[in-house]
């Protein structure tokens, strides 16, 4: 088998964070059918989710629902929001104490809760609000390596219970998501490691390829962010989906193949920027949680506007 492996050089700081994500959510992956061996079973393909697979950010259509059942207060979802956006627009120029600050927020909204009690959740908001998000043309790129006898996995920063009622839904083999530290049940509103992002992605791929005897050169994965350049590199068979423009320039000069599946009318319909989607989350559960309580929103909305959140209303 040819393994392809970066090194690991300087695991110390945020590269360590990274390297203990990707190894938590390789550890935390769910295999369907995990008895049945695949007629190609060093072979496999990898897809993000936001704005590949689904259309906007997963995490934002998570939220609305959570909203909609009063999950959050007013105050949560500003922390949540603003810290968020912080990490998922700036997190390469934050310092180590930010980027710590950063991290122990991104699920702080759940401490406490039962994973049984989000999971249940989960599944009822994927099928409100996600369903029919499902961009046809990357589902049927998954499809074509499900048909060739291979395994497909969703790769994601979305928390790990969440990706895995996605993956479930499309029929996928599984998925590798960000992981929350569980107690007895309970989410602690700690994570294990860095949110699975950037190089971390790259980490829990390196990580299931080598518990699986995957052959990465073999191997495909799909992304539409310059982000994910990392997982993207470490395959023989990358592909830009629905690209930004620096994946787009990167994917150009490297010859790989781009697919685009948007249209002008679907964008508009969005209208949340990938790179915005966790700032978008706290925008228009915010927004939501204010008028069905009867208060004014602005002050609030201004806020997060101030601080480059893209705010939808409802």
């Amino acid at each position: 088998m040819a393994l392809r492996r970066r090194p690991r050089a300087g695991r110390g700081g945020r590269r360590a964070a990274a390297v203990v994500a990707g190894e938590a959510s390789a550890a935390a992956a769910e295999v369907e059918g995990a008895l049945t061996v695949p007629p190609d079973p060093t072979a496999a393909a990898f897809f993000d989710v936001d704005n590949t697979m689904m259309v906007g950010a997963s995490i934002y259509h998570f939220a609305r629902g959570l909203a909609a059942r009063d999950f959050f207060t007013t105050r949560d979802m500003v922390r949540f929001g603003l810290s968020q956006v912080r990490f998922r627009l700036l997190g390469k120029e934050l310092d180590q104490g930010e980027l710590t600050e950063a991290r122990a927020s991104a699920l702080a909204f759940v401490a406490g809760k039962e994973v049984a009690e989000i999971t249940g959740l989960g599944e009822e908001i994927y099928d409100e609000l996600m369903a029919d998000r499902i961009w046809g043309g990357t589902r049927a790129l998954a499809q074509t390596h499900l048909d060739a006898g291979q395994r497909v996995w969703l790769v994601t920063a979305t928390p790990v219970e969440l990706a895995r009622i996605i993956a479930h839904r499309l029929g996928l083999t599984g998925a590798l998501g960000t992981v929350a530290e569980v107690v007895d049940g309970r989410y602690t509103g700690r994570l294990v490691g860095d949110p699975v992002h950037g190089e971390a992605k790259a980490e829990a791929v390196l990580a299931l390829a080598e518990r699986e005897g995957l052959d990465l050169s073999r191997c495909s994965a799909y992304s539409d962010s310059a982000n994910d350049i990392p997982m993207l590199s470490l395959v023989g068979h990358p592909t830009a989906i629905n690209p930004d423009g620096d994946l787009k320039s990167h994917a150009k000069d490297r010859g790989w193949p781009i697919r685009d599946f948007r249209t002008a009318r679907k964008a508009a319909k969005v209208g949340v920027p990938a790179a915005a989607g966790a700032g978008a989350v706290a925008g228009a559960a915010v927004a939501a949680v204010a008028l069905r309580r009867r208060a004014h929103p602005d002050d609030l909305v201004q806020r997060l506007r101030a601080a480059g959140v893209a705010v939808l209303t409802p």
